[in-house]
């Protein structure tokens, strides 16, 4: 160490040195090793949320939950406010048909019956309480099956039609955000219902977001998915979707539910709309004679987006309709054929079970 003229020396000793290298060592060791079961950890939290759905809810003990009550009521009103809260939160987010079954509910299980009398004679101050929180607990079980209910239709119907409903819920989960909304410290049984709810809520948005309705009136096709002879240079060539032939003028539909991303001109194509549906889905409209639709417009099945024209590389007037998943282009005929029969098989299912429960 050199200071104002003067060099000092300080020695460090072959044991002392070993024991810093040591001490070394064994800090790099412990932070990889910490990094490493972070790692691990939000790995094991990603997969438990996942398999939240399949195993079923840890429900607390009567016994813990009476020393609950006991050790602060007012906690636990707090604690019932804040889940009621969420409940309701969530009910104005579900479908008319999951409410008018969320309204039959009046009832908890044996289990939560159980606990009211064993806390009614415990506290009789509390007694009120538990009883919400037994209606509570009945009401997101009823919920939540009727959300997996709901989810295993409409994933049985997406792979009907020859898509990964897997896929659809990994896109949903790209897109995510808004108010944390907690349901308070309550057992697993609520946060299964939120999830079952999500699930249920992106499978269905899926289902609504796949070709399903005719882009015109007229049902007369008169070009086909696949290899042609080119109209132009009379060699075989790929024809990338379907042609709907029609008069100059005649309205444009959306195949499906979505978003509008393109509107404009491109080579070949002449006036084209193109509608995201998500999940890597795109239906394309070609050849338009007039657009009917904006970016960013949301639509639905049946939305008119433009009239047919023959702009483009065209022989005369008609639509040139396009299916792509990730921008690759697929038979648009499957769909159009398929998919009316199969969401109405869902939706048939849905009301023949709403009226048995009646």
């Amino acid at each position: 160490m050199r200071s104002e003229g003067q060099v000092r020396f300080i020695k460090i000793s072959s044991k002392l040195q070993m024991v810093a290298a040591s001490v070394a060592v064994v800090a790099t060791s412990a932070w990889l090793g910490s990094m490493g079961y972070m790692a691990i950890d939000q790995y094991m939290q990603q997969a438990n949320k996942q398999h939240l759905l399949e195993r079923e809810a840890e429900v607390a003990t009567a016994s813990s939950r009476i020393e609950a009550y006991r050790e602060n009521v007012d906690e636990v009103a707090e604690t019932l406010e804040r889940r009621q809260d969420f409940l309701e939160e969530m009910s104005r987010a579900l479908p008319d048909d999951v409410k008018s079954e969320a309204d039959t509910v009046s009832d908890s299980s044996t289990e939560a019956a159980e606990l009211v009398d064993k806390i009614s004679a415990s506290i009789p101050e509390a007694a009120a309480l538990a009883k919400i929180e037994a209606r509570q607990i009945a009401l997101a079980e009823r919920m939540t099956r009727f959300a997996d209910q709901r989810a295993r239709r409409a994933e049985a119907a997406i792979r009907e039609l020859g898509l990964n409903p897997r896929a659809m819920l990994a896109d949903a989960q790209t897109a995510q955000g808004g108010p944390f909304i907690s349901a308070g410290d309550v057992d697993p049984r609520f946060e299964r219902l939120g999830l079952s709810l999500a699930r249920m809520r992106a499978l269905e948005d899926g289902l609504r977001a796949i070709p399903q309705v005719s882009p015109t009136k007229g049902p007369m096709v008169s070009s086909s998915y696949g290899y042609r002879r080119d109209p132009f240079t009379g060699a075989g060539a790929m024809h990338s979707g379907l042609d709907f032939k029609g008069p100059t003028g005649s309205p444009i539909y959306a195949a499906a539910a979505g978003r509008v991303s393109f509107v404009g001109t491109k080579s070949g194509y002449g006036k084209v709309v193109e509608v995201d549906h998500g999940n890597g889905l795109m239906t394309r409209y070609a050849h338009m004679s007039a657009f009917g639709a904006r970016v960013g417009q949301a639509v639905e099945a049946g939305t008119r987006i433009g009239a047919i024209g023959s702009t483009g590389r065209s022989t005369g007037p008609h639509l040139h309709f396009e299916v792509r998943i990730n921008n690759r282009a697929v038979d648009p005929r499957p769909f159009l054929e398929t998919a009316p029969d199969v969401l109405e098989k869902v939706r048939r299912a849905g009301r023949a079970r709403t009226a048995a429960e009646r």
